[in-house]
Formats: structure tokens, sequence, C-alpha cells
């Protein structure tokens, strides 16, 4: 038995999924919820390009969307010991568990082209973008400027200091902007344009080397560099695999449909680490909250000896800004792929910036009334068709959680 009074529920990771299942798990009053994360604050993620933009911080105050009775201990978990239901943190010190929340999100993927990781400055994490900033405060504003990478991250980035009037060359590596509808690809290429933004797209602008100077393309062209920035690819902590935990082959903790780990009924995921069923939901903040509530879900219904529900969430759009006064709001079918509709213009930055708003406020309202988050229930028999074709793991039963 553990030293708290209360069943203790620990939440590794304070991101969007952690905060929300922490939150959500406090409707409860005979828990204890612990939220371990390795920083003091709330990384607003999809602000990022802002922090390195100087629009936006991109942190809020964890007392603005967490609620009082979760204790934050700022730490990194090193080791997870689930038969002792035990966690070893980077202090040292040991905290045991009753339930555990996984959610620990994803950071960049370590670069394998040669010279990327010399050269090149990330931008999936808070750490990432502050050693970026000074990096771009340093240089001429006529300084050559290269992205690497034209997902979403990519192009708000050069959208963002093309704005201020970089010279921003982005290099897709194929197609800009992937998950676009060809129309919406259209409308993003021609605002990028209007920008200034040097736009290299198809087979033959993969990266195969980066220099300080020089971005060396597969087509043999080398283009000259004063500043790069690679925003190609995510990637999990380890943490699970460490932990002798089953994972998928990107590192992400396999569970089944209610997000229970296949390994042991008291662990259950949310967010990019997790891997329902070997399908894991498109890496967004759209799909970490619903999770992160869904999590809290299974937790307190195995609490009650209540069968947990399945993972219900469907995608409906992915928002990308293209500057302050520009951006894109493209529309997507139930399988979550891009359909001809999209809303673009300013309407289209107004409408990323309030999604940009709502987010901390869909926390920050759980936090103060647990339990009135309900988006993860609005169906997705879309995904109940994709499971159909891919055999899910068997559910892990109390036993072996004991």
């Amino acid at each position: 038995m553990n030293a708290y009074e209360n069943t203790h529920i620990i939440v590794i990771g304070g991101g969007y999924a952690g905060v929300m299942a922490a939150n959500r798990l406090t409707q409860r009053g005979d828990v204890t919820v612990t939220l371990v994360n390795p920083r003091a604050d709330f990384v607003h993620r999809v602000r990022l390009h802002q922090l390195v933009g100087g629009s936006d911080a991109a942190v809020i105050a964890y007392r603005d969307v967490l609620a009082e009775g979760v204790r934050l201990t700022v730490d990194t978990v090193e080791h997870i010991d689930a038969g002792a239901r035990t966690l070893t943190l980077a202090s040292g010190a040991t905290l045991t568990y009753d339930y555990l929340v996984y959610a620990v999100g994803s950071g960049s993927a370590d670069p394998t082209v040669p010279g990327a990781a010399q050269h090149t400055y990330p931008i999936a994490t808070l750490e990432d973008a502050q050693r970026l900033r000074p990096a771009l405060d340093a240089a001429p504003s006529t300084a050559a400027v290269t992205v690497v990478g034209a997902g979403p991250t990519g192009i708000e980035t050069a959208a963002e200091l093309a704005e201020q009037g970089r010279a921003v060359t982005l290099v897709c590596g194929g197609v800009l902007g992937p998950y676009l509808h060809a129309r919406g690809r259209r409308t993003v290429a021609a605002r990028l344009a209007r920008l200034g933004v040097t736009v290299l797209d198809g087979p033959g602008t993969k990266v195969t080397a980066v220099t300080r100077n020089t971005v060396h393309l597969a087509d043999g062209r080398e283009l000259p560099t004063s500043l790069t920035i690679w925003t190609v690819g995510f990637a999990v902590p380890d943490l699970a695999v460490r932990s002798g935990l089953t994972t998928d082959a990107l590192g992400r903790l396999l569970t089944d449909e209610t997000l229970t780990s296949v390994d042991d009924a008291r662990i259950v995921a949310a967010g990019d680490s997790a891997a329902p069923s070997g399908l894991p939901l498109r890496m967004s903040c759209q799909a970490a909250m619903p999770m992160g509530a869904r999590a809290a879900d299974t937790v307190l219904a195995r609490m009650a000896d209540a069968q947990p529900e399945t993972l219900n969430q469907p995608f409906a759009a992915q928002c990308i800004s293209l500057g302050r006064n520009g951006g894109i709001f493209q529309f997507a079918n139930r399988l979550d792929a891009a359909v001809w509709f999209n809303i673009n213009g300013t309407l289209g930055a107004k409408l990323k910036e309030t999604v940009c708003k709502v987010i901390p406020k869909h926390l920050a309202d759980e936090a103060a009334k647990p339990g009135s988050y309900s988006l993860h229930r609005s169906g997705d028999t879309a995904r109940r068709q994709r499971l159909q074709a891919a055999p899910t793991q068997p559910p892990a039963t109390a036993d072996q959680a004991a």
C-alpha cells in the first residue's frame, strides 16, 4: 500500500492530454492526483512558432489551467516499475501509484540527414524554440533563413518569419502541406508567395546534407543559408520502452480501445505517446485533449468496477496560421481526409486564433468543473470501420494489474 490515504493516480506529462486527464480525475473526492512534468509552466505548443516570431510566449501558468487539487511535481520520470507500481524520478525520488496515466507527449525526431543534428534548429519543444529565438535575433534581417519540412509547423514558421520581412525558403522534401486538399494547398501556396516565401517542392527537394551555410538537395541544388530550421518528424520519449512496456515501432505505448495498456490494467495512455490498437491518432492537440478525457474516464470506470467505454473520437479539420493576418481552416471528413472546403484569409486567421484561445479554456473549464468536457463522446464510426481490418491486442485483465 502507498503512503497516500486516498487512491493515488499519477499523470506523467503536463501537456494537453495530461492536464485534461489530471483535471478530470479530481471529480472524485477519494483520489489524490499528482502531475509529474519537467517544467513548472504549461507549454501552449501550438503557439511555439509565435514564440520564435516574438508574438507570443507560448507558456501559460499552471494555476490558470490545472485544478487546485492536482499536485504538481516538477521532475522527470526515468523508469516505470509496473509490477511494484512505482516511478523513479531524475531527482532520485520514488513515487508509488495505484493508477498511472502515461501522457509523455512527443518531441523532435533525431535527424538522420548528415549535418542536420549539428547545423539546424528544431522547433518541436519549448526548449527548441527558446534556443532558436536568440539565434534569429542575432541574424541580420536580410539573412537567408531555410525552413525544412512543409507540414503545419514548417508552414507556420515560414509564414511567421516572412511576415516580419525575413528572406525565407521553405524546403518541402515532397508536397507542400501533405494533409491539405489540393484546393487548400493552392491557397497556402498563394499566401506564402504573397509573403515572399520561396517554396521548393517535389521529390528532388529532399534534403541530403546540411552544413553551417548550405542545404544540399537530392536534385543537386545547394541552397545558401544563414540559419536552418528543422521541422521534419516527431518522436516520442523512450520511457515506455526503457520500462519494458509493450509499444509500437515508434515507442508509443500500445493500448486497447479504452486506452488501457495491453500489459497492465492500472496503466492508461493518452496523447501523442499512445497507440490504441496499434492505430494511433494524428499527433495533435485535437486528439490529445479528448484522449486525456477518455483516459481519465477509463481510470474512473475501473475504480467504480464498471466497464470503460472505448475511444470514440472523430477529426473535423486542420487549422494552420499563415502569419498574423492569414490562415486556413481545412475541413476534413470522418476518415480524417481533407475535403475541398476550407476557410482562409483573415477569417481563417481569426478561426485559428479562436482555436488557440479555446484550447486552454477547455482545460481551465475542466479544472473548474471536472467531468464537464464532452467532445470525446462525439462519435467516430470511421475508426470502428478501420478497426475491423486490424486485429486489436487483448485488453489487460484485473489480475494482470494486481
